[in-house]
């Protein structure tokens, strides 16, 4: 079959290859790829500076957002021949650390973890791939195409219920939110703070025209081109998605008193001075703020991420896929254009 990979931490040795069938042992289910999105981390494992091979293999099969459709569900009981659905990425570590044993691998405490298309096992960028039935996640028939923002959502879900579970440390009802950047996960955390019922919602970007600033206001949302300084409000919780940390800084001076900093984004440099972390350490003590970061997911808001896209408006949610490129041209996928949202390889048709 043929496979998108890479060999990690070399740059310029991804190709389409042909790759053996998949072996029984990585998973009871049998999937034939329909749809693989594509990420910043698809990329930076592409540029070399990361990613990790299965162990005794030169080459890793990209790809962590998948969408597939089962051809041989083998002894499970809870999946059919047709059925659509999506692979989990992480892998609790086998000592495994207090949380891995628990379910709650997004939180591994020692990093032993594996990750499908990242970390020491194949991703979904192949044509057919196997899963356990532990790890696959059925997707309402009604998504469709759209299944493959499962992934990137189950980022925002696992973010809002950081938030939540905070919350609870005091009185906290928040009414006015922020999220910043319009990327994928910024929309879908805007769609998701919608649906579960937050009607100030705000999203910040560079972005002054184009699909990025209808998407916002298409959710009845409130979209501002300015920095996160400039705003004229204090949200009582933000989800930073950029990584920036010119944003991030803005994002915990402009919090309310009691509010909540998320940060979902992953950037790098930004050299802060003894002065400017005393200061942002200060507000925070003086107004009870909690600057929380949050990565990954585990079942439960695999879960409930896929609740969510099934009660949201599908006209809207398509709009998030802007590009959709054959495998033999992944390498167009992989370069990015002002005017992408999500763009996604497709294997076959739904």
């Amino acid at each position: 079959m043929k496979a998108i990979t890479v060999e990690p931490k070399k740059p310029g040795t991804a190709r389409l290859m042909e790759m053996p069938e998949p072996d029984s042992g990585d998973g009871s289910i049998l999937v034939e790829a329909i749809a693989v999105g594509v990420c910043g981390t698809d990329v930076e494992i592409v540029e070399g500076k990361y990613g990790w091979a299965p162990p005794g293999l030169e080459h890793l099969i990209l790809g962590h957002e998948s969408l597939g459709r089962v051809i041989d569900p083998g002894n499970s009981k809870r999946f059919q021949k047709g059925d659509l659905v999506v692979g989990i990425v992480r892998r609790p570590d086998p000592i495994p650390c207090p949380n891995c044993a628990v379910g709650e691998w997004d939180m591994c405490r020692n990093g032993l973890y594996t990750e499908r298309g990242i970390k020491e096992i194949h991703g979904f960028m192949s044509e057919r791939w196997r899963i356990e039935p532990e790890y696959a996640i059925k997707i309402d028939p009604s998504l469709g195409i759209l299944g493959v923002l499962l992934e990137p959502t189950t980022v925002v879900t696992k973010a809002l219920e950081q938030i939540g579970m905070i919350g609870r440390r005091s009185f906290y009802e928040p009414r006015t939110v922020l999220v910043t950047g319009a990327g994928p996960i910024g929309l879908l955390a805007a769609l998701s703070l919608k649906v579960f019922g937050i009607e100030d919602i705000h999203v910040v970007d560079r972005m002054e025209s184009g699909l990025k600033p209808d998407l916002v206001r298409e959710l009845g949302a409130t979209y501002h081109s300015c920095n996160v300084a400039d705003l004229s409000f204090e949200p009582d919780a933000i989800i930073e998605c950029t990584g920036v940390g010119q944003v991030i800084a803005q994002s915990i001076q402009k919090i309310s008193p009691n509010g909540i900093v998320c940060l979902t984004g992953v950037g790098h440099g930004g050299v802060m001075n003894q002065s400017s972390i005393a200061d942002i350490a200060a507000a925070a003590v003086l107004r009870n703020n909690v600057i929380v970061g949050s990565v990954n997911a585990n079942k439960r808001q695999w879960y409930r991420a896929g609740l969510t896209l099934a009660r949201a408006d599908k006209s809207w949610l398509a709009k998030l896929i802007t590009r959709r490129e054959k495998p033999e041209y992944f390498m167009n996928a992989l370069a990015r254009t002002p005017d992408d949202i999500k763009v996604i390889i497709q294997f076959s048709d739904i």
